[in-house]
């Protein structure tokens, strides 16, 4: 084989060896209604078993505004940071006591923020302990494959892979234990995969 055909076949045998890794790649969208067909939102789904650089922590913010947290559910990777910023003309005590996420923002005022990091994975419950109407929730992953389901109730996990791939949802009003399920679902459809939930009530208005 010549120079000038070894330079014509190095392009190719690359291209060839990373057309099975592309191949493999796949990503999962997935529609989330409840039991009268409505769409959940804030629903946060995770691959399990999908391999991928952690996401690097970022910063965050909550306000508390109208007596209500805002986002009501707020998804953040492992070690970010989320300011909590009171936008009402009166002040608020925000914690919780979540285990591996306890914390304690005491009374700030209009106008003022704290933050806290959230360095440990799973569900933080977030509350006010002046206000006990208040209640938010801040779900700290460890794993690039995680969404939160939009207005629409929809997610889509990017490449997560072809086949069977177990899926986590959690939603703080799903019906089961630890409020989150499992299910395998095959990622080789093109069309969004319909799943449906079964939750304990409505989401206060306020939140949305």
């Amino acid at each position: 084989m010549n120079i000038r055909r070894v330079a014509n076949f190095l392009p190719a045998a690359a291209l060839a060896l990373a057309l099975p890794q592309a191949a493999q790649a796949a990503d999962a969208s997935v529609i989330l209604t409840d039991s009268s067909g409505r769409p959940v939102r804030d629903a946060v789904v995770i691959a399990d078993g999908v391999t991928g650089p952690a996401p690097r922590p970022r910063k965050f913010r909550i306000t508390q505004r109208d007596m209500a947290f805002h986002p009501f559910v707020l998804v953040v990777p492992t070690g970010s940071s989320v300011e909590f910023a009171n936008l009402d003309p009166f002040r608020h005590h925000v914690y919780s006591f979540s285990r591996g996420n306890k914390f304690e923002l005491r009374l700030f005022g209009k106008g003022e923020s704290r933050s806290i990091s959230f360095n440990t994975p799973g569900v933080a419950a977030i509350g006010c302990n002046i206000h006990d109407s208040m209640s938010a929730f801040v779900y700290v992953v460890s794993t690039s494959a995680f969404g939160q389901s939009d207005a629409d109730g929809r997610v889509v996990l990017r490449d997560v892979g072809t086949g069977r791939v177990n899926l986590r949802i959690w939603h703080p009003l799903l019906r089961a234990p630890g409020n989150q399920l499992s299910i395998a679902v095959d990622t080789n459809t093109k069309r969004p995969i319909p799943v449906q939930l079964k939750l304990r009530q409505l989401a206060p208005a306020s939140h949305y």
